[in-house]
Order: structure tokens, then C-alpha cells, then sequence
């Protein structure tokens, strides 16, 4: 179980967020840098209580539409060996101390536990209390069996792809776009996705699809 701590965090996750978002090629903001609020998100706990997961949601209001984004990071005590590429910034943590974060899906670990939640072993976490499920993340999938967890990322001006060799393709949504209202059935084509709410900045909820799995490469 994942413990949330009541500090201090030096420099904060959106600061550090509005040094790495102008870097992706799914960024859509300006060249003068993002203006975030934090608008929603989740957690996921790593089994072996080591790592932290947590898929949080930011809303860039520095254009003249705001756009809300999907990050999936993860926080660890060490630096994650091969994973230069994927560090989105050190902070200091008043508890747990120096803290390295990572682009999650880039970490095997938040990865694996990505394919727990759509496979039902995992269940989404709240943000911001400690052991209190999320119910409004909500996942639907057709089909069963065990998912590999040996997918490779792949960032481009749509997301991020998650493909593993002759298996499914995870494709998260960078960039989320409201839904209208009512149930949210599969992406045309998909076998699985994980749906969540955010706030938009004019304090109404919206509710998206954050990552959707499809049974084979997608082109």
C-alpha cells in the first residue's frame, strides 16, 4: 500500500512538469512554457512498496485553449539504471528524501502494474489518501488473459505507444479530450481501455479515456 505523506516536495512535481512537457513530442503548448494546474489523476501501488506510481493529470492554461495532459510518473530513491532517457527531474521529499522521477512508462514497474489494473489484479488508488480505492477509474476489457509486461515505449505527436514483440499495443492518451456524457464504450477496434475524470479549469469535471488496448501492432 502506497503512504501519503504530508510534506514538502522541493522543487514540486509541476514545477518540475513545466521544465519536461515543452521536451515531448506531444506537447502542445507555446515556446514560452506551460502555465499547469494539477486537474485529477491516480495511483497505483507497487507490490513490493518500493516504488512510487502515480498517473496525474495537468491542465496547460498558457494557450489561448487550455489543453490537459497525462503523465504517468513514478518516484523512486535510487536512480533507475538505463533510464536516462525517461528522468524527468530529481526533488527532495521531506520524508523520503532525494527522490528521482521517471516518465512511467519508461519504468517497468508502473508498466507492469498498468497491466494489472487492466487485467483486474490491481485496483486504482486515490491520489491524495492513503488505501482508499479509486472508483472512478474505471477499466473494461473483453477477453482474459495475462498481458506482457515487456512492452517497449514509444513517444510520438499522438502519445505513447506500448508494444510488446507479436503481442497487444497499449496506447496512452497524452493528451486528453472530454467525452460526452454518459458510459464510455470501447474505442473502436480496442479490447480494453481505463477511463478517469479530471476538472477542467472552469471547476466542472470532465471524464476521458486514458490509455486503450489493442490486440495486435498498431500502424
Amino acid at each position: 500500500m502506497a503512504v501519503i505523506h504530508r510534506t514538502t516536495v522541493e522543487p514540486t512535481k509541476l514545477e518540475l512538469l513545466t521544465s519536461w512537457l515543452p521536451s515531448r513530442p506531444w506537447y502542445r503548448g507555446g515556446a514560452a512554457g506551460p502555465q499547469l494546474a494539477k486537474a485529477g489523476g491516480f495511483r497505483l501501488d507497487d507490490p513490493q512498496g518500493e516504488v512510487g506510481i502515480e498517473f496525474i493529470v495537468v491542465t496547460d492554461t498558457s494557450g489561448p485553449h487550455a489543453v490537459t495532459y497525462l503523465v504517468p510518473l513514478t518516484y523512486r530513491g535510487a536512480a533507475l539504471d538505463g533510464a536516462e532517457h525517461a528522468l524527468v527531474g530529481t526533488m527532495e521529499h521531506g520524508v523520503l528524501g532525494r527522490r528521482w522521477a521517471y516518465d512511467g512508462c519508461h519504468d517497468p514497474v508502473l508498466v507492469a502494474q498498468l497491466a494489472a489494473l487492466i487485467e483486474g489484479r490491481a485496483q486504482a488508488q486515490d491520489q491524495n489518501i492513503s488505501d482508499v480505492p479509486d472508483r472512478e477509474v474505471v477499466v473494461s476489457r473483453t477477453g482474459e488473459g495475462s498481458l506482457p509486461t515487456d512492452f517497449v515505449a514509444t513517444d510520438d505527436q499522438d502519445g505513447t505507444r506500448l508494444t510488446a514483440p507479436h503481442g497487444p499495443t497499449l496506447h496512452l492518451h497524452r493528451v486528453l479530450r472530454p467525452a460526452p456524457d454518459g458510459p464510455l464504450p470501447l474505442s473502436r477496434g480496442a479490447t480494453g481501455q481505463v477511463t478517469g475524470p479530471w476538472q477542467l479549469p472552469d471547476g466542472t469535471r470532465a471524464r476521458g479515456v486514458f490509455a486503450v488496448l489493442h490486440n495486435g501492432p498498431r500502424i
